[in-house]
């Protein structure tokens, strides 16, 4: 399950890459005016002079733990939950919005959005739902217009992402990538392309009589992964086209204030400290419990498959008995004499069968396989000690590692395979 992790990494990083102030948000609305304040046409100036405070999102699957630490404003207001996921978006993400005590001023952080897309057979694996409809790449550049757009802001100008935090980004994508690297080549697996871009916003919006000003940071974090194509080694049976599959997850930030006051507001939250930064003894926790519930599905999975095979044994052994017993009648007519003839005969014969037909895989390279569950029968390359099947039947996963398993890595469910004689018995 190595590479589903590094994927939880990643995005971990990727939702608060490049951003000093990680600005989340509870309700993703967009405005945040007083209704009050607005009535009665007094503004009161955020305050930036307060020093600060930390407010924390905690995680309610883990017991409440503490995993993100925000630091606002000290005389702020702040709202915040975590983000379990869906269908598109599996990775928790923190959620938050903070405001000014006169209630224009604020900073969120919206949940994260993603879409896919592909080509090939693993194109039906695409989640159906959660995602944003997008079939195509889209650079971070387009896609806060986008954003804006769909916000029903008013895109003013293309604002330029800082040197320092744009290496940042680059930097800890190739720092995972080193990490995981070796693993994909011990498997023998091209390893997904990775891209993180970053891109930033001026926009403006109303917010009742004032005019708000505002700022969009989006990073958009992409993969495409590479699933190569399979010869079928079976008569009749089709090979595996090969498939490519990409999906690409936006994080996005979001700040306003009144027009006066937007330039404060910015200086403040691009001060080094201020924003989210998920907290360690979380992330740990977060991922050994992703472990062990991938773990137990395996097991799971694993028992499952025992019980069928004990089922089908025990449905064997008392069919074999009651041919047992019908063949003993009928024997009992025979001669004695002919009936171990015919016995003798036909042990012969099953033996030279299945001597045959091992020798046949020997000579093509091949070896035979039977799915314990369903006892299907396949022809298979002798290259490789391991073979996995997934739930269609039609589609074979091979390898020499005794410790890869597709499952989770892989789209589908896959069993491992028994390797048998030649000709389906076992051995």
């Amino acid at each position: 399950m190595e590479i589903d992790r590094r994927a939880v990494v990643m995005v971990l990083v990727a939702a608060l890459v490049g951003c000093k102030s990680a600005q989340p948000t509870v309700s993703g609305a967009h405005g945040g005016g007083d209704g009050g304040a607005a009535a009665g046409g007094a503004v009161t100036k955020a305050s930036y002079a307060m020093g600060t405070q930390k407010s924390f999102i905690t995680d309610p699957t883990l017991n409440g733990m503490n995993a993100v630490e925000v630091t606002i404003p000290g005389n702020w207001h702040f709202q915040g939950v975590l983000y379990q996921g869906g269908n598109c978006v599996s990775i928790p993400s923190p959620v938050f919005r903070t405001t000014s005590p006169d209630g224009l001023s604020f900073v969120e952080r919206l949940p994260p959005l993603g879409w896919f897309w592909g080509t090939g057979p693993f194109v039906q694996y695409i989640p159906k739902s959660d995602c944003l409809p997008m079939k195509g790449p889209m650079s971070a550049q387009e896609f806060v217009k986008y954003l804006a757009a769909t916000m029903k802001l008013d895109f003013v100008a293309d604002e330029p992402v800082p040197e320092e935090v744009n290496a940042r980004a680059q930097k800890n994508l190739a720092d995972a990538e080193a990490v995981y690297a070796p693993k994909y080549a011990a498997m023998n697996t091209q390893p997904p392309k990775e891209t993180v871009e970053l891109a930033r916003a001026v926009v403006s919006s109303k917010n009742g009589t004032f005019a708000m000003k505002g700022r969009l940071m989006v990073t958009v974090d992409c993969m495409e992964t590479y699933y190569p194509g399979m010869k079928s080694m079976l008569r009749g049976m089709p090979d595996r086209l090969p498939s490519t599959m990409d999906k690409c997850t936006a994080n996005v930030n979001y700040a306003a204030a009144p027009e006066s006051q937007y330039a404060a507001l910015v200086k403040s939250w691009d001060t080094n400290g201020m924003g989210a930064k998920l907290l360690d003894a979380w992330q740990q926790a977060w991922i050994q419990r992703n472990n062990q519930q991938s773990q137990q599905m395996i097991n799971n999975m694993i028992r499952q498959s025992q019980a069928q095979m004990a089922a089908q044994q025990a449905q064997f052994n008392h069919d074999q008995a009651v041919r047992q017993q019908m063949h003993e009648q009928f024997m009992q007519t025979m001669q004695r004499g002919t009936d171990m003839s015919m016995a003798r005969t036909q042990a012969n014969m099953n033996a030279r069968s299945t001597s045959t037909s091992d020798w046949v895989d020997f000579a093509l390279d091949r070896q035979t396989v039977m799915d314990p569950g369903t006892g299907q029968v396949s022809k298979v390359s002798s290259s490789y000690t391991h073979t996995w099947v997934d739930e269609t039947g039609k589609t074979s996963y091979q390898t020499n590692d005794v410790n890869a398993n597709p499952n989770g890595v892989l789209p589908g469910t896959w069993t491992q395979q028994t390797k048998t004689h030649g000709d389906g018995s076992s051995y």
